[in-house]
């Protein structure tokens, strides 16, 4: 099995080296393109795959494409791939709001997995959803699944309106918890911590609160109960959150992010 990976960026280069990395693949039956000739160059002074500037050296050779370019950059590259494809690959895209059936008539390509993956899986600790078309046989939609689970771990999911909705959850939600941690890292140096200790203070709390959610059957609601004591501290920071409303803000948020990934979608009708 030959891959090729287009587009070196960030999520790109990271699906590239964690699936070079794994036991799935036999040694350099990886590809990746990027256009950039500088990029080319360094990537081919790795030692884990084969780099390519230019699609026709590269897309007949592969059997699956991860496709990891700008959402508005998909529509000139599929042009560019006319004629160089072949019947049997399967296109997976990880473009945030282009749909399957954007891709199907973009390349004339039946097999076609639309995935959303998030950050963390720059460290190994990424979610993915995806979803196949019908045309993906299921000994090729279990071997795709390994190849996601490289840079973490992935969901099936049965309808591609929940890779939007994945958008505004997994996708976008390091971001959140990101702005979380950066408030709390605020009011640490405003009590009088120093910048390192807030970052300590505030890194091990999220650490170790989600190893014991993890760990354990209990909701985060439960967790939060076992915290709080009533008339204690924890409890008047909950319910400040609540007198702020937080929690709604919070999943407005999200489906700001859901909502914007359906406008991206449709922008590729």
């Amino acid at each position: 099995m030959k891959i090729l990976v287009i587009g070196a960026g960030n999520m790109g280069l990271t699906y590239a080296q964690a699936m070079a990395k794994s036991k799935i693949l036999k040694k350099r039956n990886i590809m990746i393109l990027d256009s950039a000739e500088d990029k080319v160059e360094q990537l081919n002074k790795m030692a884990h795959f084969d780099a390519f500037e230019k699609l026709e050296d590269c897309v007949p050779q592969a059997d699956m494409i991860f496709v990891a370019v700008k959402p508005h950059h998909s529509k000139s590259l599929f042009e560019d791939m006319a004629g160089l494809t072949t019947k049997g690959q399967i296109i997976i895209s990880i473009m945030a709001g282009v749909s399957i059936d954007f891709i199907r008539k973009a390349t004339g390509l039946k097999k076609i997995v639309r995935a959303m993956p998030n950050l963390p899986a720059q460290v190994g600790k990424g979610l993915t959803s995806y979803i196949a078309s019908d045309e993906v046989s299921r000994i090729e939609s279990l071997t795709i699944e390994d190849l996601l689970n490289t840079t973490g771990k992935s969901i099936l999911v049965s309808k591609e309106k929940y890779i939007d909705a994945s958008t505004g959850i997994s996708g976008s939600g390091p971001a959140y918890v990101f702005y979380f941690m950066q408030s709390m890292m605020e009011a640490a140096l405003q009590m009088g911590f120093s910048a390192n200790d807030s970052k300590v203070l505030v890194s091990q709390t999220f650490e170790g609160a989600i190893e014991l959610f993890n760990q354990s059957d209990l909701t985060p609601d439960g967790w939060m109960k076992k915290v709080a004591s009533k008339g204690g501290t924890t409890q008047a920071a909950l319910d400040s959150m609540e007198d702020n409303k937080l929690n709604e803000l919070i999943k407005e948020a999200a489906f700001a992010a859901f909502n914007r990934a359906v406008e991206l979608g449709e922008a590729h009708v």
